[in-house]
């Protein structure tokens, strides 16, 4: 049996194995604009950011098959969510609340794999002041946003995101102003040569009740 000395020493263990992993992951930006929700960031192979139900969008960063095992999860959720309740039930704050507790059990259980993942939801409402934004991390604690947030794998670039994309939530710009900015700002901020080669990838989540179109997925020729 650990002692608490042990248990400790083994839990900084495996943040700090997780946070080297994260470190490599490219962030993923999303802002708030009167049309709807932008997300964008870069990636290599597979997509990084996708629809989970109608108004709800996932994105993460870490090793595929953890962000891959999540994506799955709460889709499964949200859809059961769905049929046991109401659509009006399936909130970001109740599908990441069903996600936190076995991340963590993962996280604290020294007999198996942790989750190497920070994830990203996001929920589109009405109006722009009332969408929210949940980040998950790998540990199972999970913090709201409201108007724009972010997903790295440090926090060195924190108070220069916040500014930015505080500024570009307020001017209120169309969708193609806000994706040509966060691709600005990220090249800016993130750039290194580690992500020479990755694809910009862009999604709009259209507000509105038109459900069909809502979630828009951008090739990079658009």
């Amino acid at each position: 049996m650990l002692t608490p000395h042990e248990w400790q020493e083994g839990i900084g263990f495996r943040a700090s194995f997780i946070e080297g992993r994260l470190m490599q992951g490219a962030p993923i930006l999303a802002v708030s604009i009167p049309a709807g929700v932008v997300i964008f960031s870069y990636r290599r192979h597979s997509r990084k950011i996708y629809e989970i139900y109608d108004r709800l969008a996932y994105a993460a960063i870490g090793q595929q098959s953890d962000v891959e095992a999540l994506r799955v999860a709460a889709l499964d959720f949200a859809h059961q969510e769905g049929f046991n309740r109401s659509e009006e039930d399936v909130t970001i704050r109740r599908v990441v609340s069903a996600l936190s507790a076995p991340i963590k059990q993962a996280f604290a259980d020294f007999n198996s794999a942790p989750i190497v993942a920070r994830s990203l939801f996001v929920e589109v409402c009405r109006d722009p002041e009332h969408d929210s934004y949940a980040i998950l991390d790998y540990e199972g604690d999970f913090k709201m946003r409201r108007h724009w947030s972010y997903v790295a794998g440090t926090n060195d670039h924190d108070e220069a995101l916040k500014a930015a994309l505080t500024e570009l939530h307020a001017a209120a710009p169309s969708p193609e102003v806000a994706f040509q900015t966060m691709q600005e700002l990220w090249e800016s901020t993130f750039r290194t040569e580690e992500h020479e080669g990755l694809l910009p990838e862009a999604v709009f989540m259209m507000r509105g009740d038109e459900r069909a179109s809502r979630f828009q997925v951008l090739t990079p020729e658009e």
